[in-house]
């Protein structure tokens, strides 16, 4: 589990084909390796990733076809920045929110302007996760912890602070800019949750206006 807060930025620098996965290396800069054994866990660019090799400056990791089929991982470039994060700790203060690191899926970067001294961004997110993404409710965007300003359908905005595009890669992004989203744990669990019995059935489909309706929920 992670907080969300980036610790440091690191920087790609192997991707190594293996039998139709990938095998990656990333050197980790500033982030503080010493307390980092083989196996366990590193956000990066919201992805949970294991450590299998720890060369010093850095670690290996190997990615797997469902990490590459549902991450940006298959467009990354050797040279590339991106997110860290070590896993918290039960001593790591949560100044974030609680993240996974298990991707939800691509978002698309469409619109950037300046709010005074932040940055306005604008994302748009797959039409499936629409419904977990509230008006000041938190997501990750690249492993980042980012509080949600508005809402429209499956796009939404974010205000962006001068320290947080310092310290992450979110200077880079620029329409068109693809990343990592996961949406609030809490959301996903609640669903389930409301979905009873039913969340057993594979044709139940997730919640509705008509399911709550039928179960006292919305008595407009």
């Amino acid at each position: 589990m992670f907080t969300g807060i980036i610790e440091a930025l690191g920087e790609v620098v192997a991707l190594e084909p293996r039998n139709g996965d990938l095998r990656l290396r990333v050197r980790t800069g500033s982030l503080d390796l010493a307390d980092v054994q083989l196996g366990d866990s590193i956000a990066t660019n919201g992805v949970c990733l294991t450590a299998v090799e720890l060369p010093g400056d850095g670690f290996w990791a190997d990615v797997s076809r469902e990490t590459l089929d549902n991450t940006t991982l298959t467009g990354w470039a050797v040279g590339q920045p991106v997110n860290l994060e070590k896993a918290l700790t039960p001593q790591t203060r949560l100044g974030g929110h609680i993240v996974s690191g298990h991707v939800d899926g691509i978002g698309e970067v469409v619109g950037r302007h300046r709010d005074a001294r932040s940055e306005r961004f604008r994302l748009r997110a797959p039409a499936e996760l629409a419904r977990y993404i509230a008006h000041k409710g938190s997501i990750t965007v690249d492993g980042t912890s980012l509080t949600v300003n508005k809402v429209e359908g499956a796009e939404f905005e974010l205000n962006i602070v001068p320290h947080t595009l310092q310290w992450t890669i979110m200077e880079s992004y620029r329409p068109g800019t693809r990343v990592n989203l996961e949406v609030d744990l809490i959301a996903r669990y609640l669903e389930r949750l409301l979905l009873g019995d039913k969340a057993a059935d594979p044709d139940a489909g997730g919640i509705t206006l008509e399911f709550l309706t039928q179960h006292g929920y919305n008595r407009a």
